[in-house]
């Protein structure tokens, strides 16, 4: 199957996405929706990579699994949506497919990118949240620092860590993110 983003009338099933034909670019589906993802910056891939390494480190040898783009997440069986967080861990290793998890990860990281950030910090957030993702962090680049959102009775609560900080990840009891890796030209404070 081709892609075609230019009509809007095109519904495309979870199945269906998944066998689409590899044109170059990275695509999400939200309810059979295409959207094509931005490219990527250094600031962006610095993050991401510092992400997945401080996350590999920490649980090799574990249950948890760390996965990253592109592997796409498809939150909820019967929903034509299955997103491509840049990093996330699943503790249920039965969820992990092929090609995509099925099923809400335990912790998921986005790293911003200015021309699509409305779809982390809103739809992803809400479609997350309701999905019963444990912990969902939005890395900022452009201001150094982390929201990290933490489901309580549905419900996320936040805080915010700076470039300084370790930030802890709730989901992997006792385990901190070093953030001045994430962020090495963050200012000096």
């Amino acid at each position: 199957m081709s892609i075609d983003l230019n009509r809007a009338d095109i519904y495309y099933t979870f199945e269906e996405f998944m066998e689409l034909k590899d044109d170059g670019n990275r695509y999400e589906l939200h309810n059979g929706r295409l959207y094509m993802m931005a490219g990527v910056s250094n600031a962006h891939t610095i993050a991401t990579g510092e992400l997945i390494t401080q996350l590999t480190i920490s649980l090799r040898g574990k249950k948890c699994q760390v996965r990253h783009a592109p592997y796409d997440v498809r939150l909820r069986e019967n929903v034509d949506t299955a997103y491509e967080p840049d990093v996330f861990v699943v503790c249920d290793p039965s969820k992990l497919k092929d090609k995509y998890c099925e099923g809400a990860p335990d912790f998921i990281a986005e790293v911003l990118s200015p021309s699509n950030s409305s779809n982390d910090l809103v739809r992803k957030f809400k479609d997350y949240r309701e999905a019963g993702v444990k912990e969902y962090w939005i890395v900022d680049t452009e201001k150094n620092l982390v929201m990290a959102h933490r489901l309580i009775d549905k419900i996320y609560t936040t805080e915010v860590y700076e470039a300084s900080d370790k930030a802890p990840v709730q989901v992997l009891d006792g385990f901190e993110i070093e953030l001045s890796y994430v962020f090495p030209n963050a200012p000096a404070e």
